[in-house]
């Protein structure tokens, strides 16, 4: 894909306005609510995959477990044309639905759920009166709740440094993400060496500390959820 003169035009003239932080908001919002909403499909499929039997459920996980053979650059024209399909493209929809969805995100909550929701502590609940929903909620995300952080901080990364995905739906450089933002600058170096310290400048910033800054607060925020034990003493 290429960027037409009216959108490098737009580019150039706002180049000095503000747009770098117009693009690091946007890479927040795509990131974070992203990586938010993927984090708690996962964990709920997770644990439907677990504790609860229903027909067909080993095959239609084997059916889930398929997508992540799938690159994501095969499904880029599928889901353009379908966002296309929907009047979606261009907006910021466009790049948040298609990442809310993350097959190895399923797996890693099942293991999770496995591993850290024993079915004594779901008995007690329901035996108490609680309805499978508030045993979900109150009961099994509490328990599992490492698994949410790591599904959160391995798509926030994921979808922080997607590039082909936005390059794809979007043309409007104000909805830009921060690396296709860089880019759009990057391409205009050869007509306009002008841009070549933005360019530096705009990637130094995303690196240093920028990118790396919501990763590190993500780090330090929610490392205490990946301490063992969270569940000890449920079950005597």
């Amino acid at each position: 894909m290429t960027f037409d003169p009216d959108t490098r035009d737009q580019v150039g003239q706002r180049g000095h306005d503000g747009v770098y932080r117009r693009w690091y908001l946007n890479s927040l919002l795509y990131a974070g609510g992203g990586a938010l909403v993927c984090a708690l499909i996962s964990v709920a499929a997770g644990y439907a995959f677990d504790k609860y039997r229903f027909r067909g459920k080993e095959k239609l996980f084997g059916v889930v477990q398929l997508g992540v053979l799938v690159p994501s650059t095969a499904l880029a024209l599928p889901m353009y044309l379908l966002a296309s399909k929907a009047g979606l493209v261009n907006t910021y929809c466009s790049v948040l639905v298609p990442v809310l969805v993350n097959p190895f995100g399923v797996y890693l909550s099942r293991v999770f759920s496995a591993s850290h929701i024993p079915d004594e502590a779901l008995e007690a609940v329901r035996i108490d009166g609680a309805g499978e929903l508030r045993a979900c909620w109150s009961i099994g995300l509490r328990m599992v709740m490492p698994g949410f952080v790591t599904v959160f901080l391995f798509q926030f990364t994921a979808i922080w440094n997607t590039f082909f995905l936005p390059l794809v739906m979007l043309s409007d450089q104000k909805l830009f993400p921060l690396s296709l933002g860089l880019y759009a600058w990057n391409s205009n170096t050869h007509a306009e060496p002008a841009f070549y310290p933005l360019v530096v400048t705009g990637s130094l910033l995303a690196v240093l500390p920028l990118a790396v800054l919501p990763l590190v607060v993500a780090f330090v925020a929610l490392q205490r959820h990946w301490k063992a034990g969270l569940t000890a003493g449920s079950v005597k």
